[in-house]
C-alpha cells in the first residue's frame, strides 16, 4: 500500500496504539519488520499512520506481542479493514482538517459527551448560529469558506439521524446558553431547536446555572468520545490552533473526572429544559 500524505487522526490513532501495544511487549521495530518481512521503515510508517496495515497483519503483531484482549484486537483489525471514504471527506481541502477529523471521531464514537462554555453544541446548531459563530472568526473568513464551514456542520448532525443514532450527554453552561451570535431572534430560534433536540432518547442535554460557581476545565470546550472499547476513547479539546486531540490514559481519566463534575452539578434534564425555556422568554 503507498504510503499516505496527510493520514487522519483517526489513522495515527491506529498506528499509535500498535506502537502502545509493542513498547508494552518490550520488542523492537526491528523484531515486528522481520514478523511481517518488511524493512524497519515501514514499521516506523505504519506506528505514524502514514502507511496503511491489513487486519490479518494487526492480528500477526497482537498475537506475537503477546495481547490477549480479544475485544480490543478486534476493534483495531476494524479501523484496519476500514478504506470507505466517509461522507466528511468531500470537504477536503475546503474546511480545515482538523473539523473532518472531529467528523470522523464522532461517527465512529459509541457515545460522545462534552461540555460547551461560550458556544452551544455543533451537532444542535442551526445554520444562523452556526454562520454568526464563523462570522465572528478573525481574520475574517471570505463568504464561501463560511458556507462550506457551515454546511459541514449541518452534515455533522446526520450522526444522531443515523439507524444507529449516536448516543450524545452535553453540558452546556449558561454562558453558551445566553450568548447572543446573529442576536436575539437566531438565539431563539437556537433556543427552541435545543429543546426539541432535547427530547430524543439518544440525546441528553443539561445546563450548568451561573449559580453552579467555578468549574474544572472552565478555559475550554471539551469532547470524550468513547470507542468501542475503552482504549479507543478520545479527548478533543478547542483551541485558537485548531482542535487537540488527547488519548493518554492520564489525560481521559482527567476529563473523564471533569465531565463527571458537570454530571453532579448540572440542572437535570427537566429542570434543564425549563431553565432554557426561561432564558428563550427573555429574548
Amino acid at each position: 500500500m503507498p504510503p499516505r500524505t496527510t493520514p487522519t487522526e483517526r489513522q495515527k490513532r491506529l498506528g499509535a496504539e500498535l506502537r502502545k501495544m509493542r513498547m508494552a511487549a518490550g520488542v523492537s521495530a526491528d523484531y515486528a519488520a522481520r514478523l511481517l518481512g518488511i524493512d524497519r521503515t515501514k514499521i516506523s510508517n505504519i506506528e505514524s499512520g502514514v502507511r496503511a496495515i491489513t487486519p490479518e497483519r494487526v492480528r500477526t503483531l497482537a498475537t506475537n506481542y503477546a495481547c490477549t484482549d480479544e475485544d480490543y484486537i478486534a476493534a483495531l483489525m476494524a479501523m484496519a479493514s476500514e478504506r470507505a471514504r466517509g461522507w466528511w471527506e468531500r470537504f477536503r481541502g475546503s474546511v480545515p482538517a482538523g473539523m473532518l477529523d472531529i467528523a470522523e471521531l464522532e461517527w465512529h464514537a459509541v457515545r460522545v459527551r462534552t461540555s460547551q462554555i461560550m458556544h452551544l453544541p455543533g451537532l444542535f446548531q442551526t445554520e444562523s448560529y452556526a454562520r454568526a459563530i464563523f462570522d465572528a472568526v478573525l481574520p475574517a473568513l471570505p463568504r464561501l469558506e463560511v458556507e462550506l464551514h457551515v454546511a459541514h456542520r449541518m452534515q455533522r448532525q446526520q450522526v444522531l439521524e443515523r439507524n444507529n443514532p449516536l448516543e450524545y450527554v452535553g453540558y452546556m453552561h449558561e454562558a453558551a446558553l445566553r450568548m447572543q451570535f446573529g442576536g436575539r431572534k437566531v438565539l431563539l430560534e437556537q433556543l427552541n431547536h435545543l429543546l426539541l433536540m432535547s427530547e430524543r432518547e439518544n440525546v441528553v442535554l443539561r445546563a450548568l446555572p451561573y449559580e453552579a460557581g467555578g468549574f474544572p476545565g472552565a478555559g475550554h470546550a471539551t469532547l470524550y468520545a468513547e470507542g468501542i472499547v475503552p482504549q479507543l476513547d478520545t479527548v478533543e479539546l478547542d483551541s485558537a490552533g485548531g482542535p487537540r486531540f488527547e488519548h493518554a490514559e492520564s489525560q481521559l481519566a482527567r476529563y473523564r473526572a471533569h465531565l463527571d463534575w458537570m454530571e453532579r452539578a448540572a440542572l437535570d434534564q427537566g429542570r434543564s429544559r425549563d431553565f432554557i425555556q426561561a432564558i428563550a422568554r427573555e429574548l
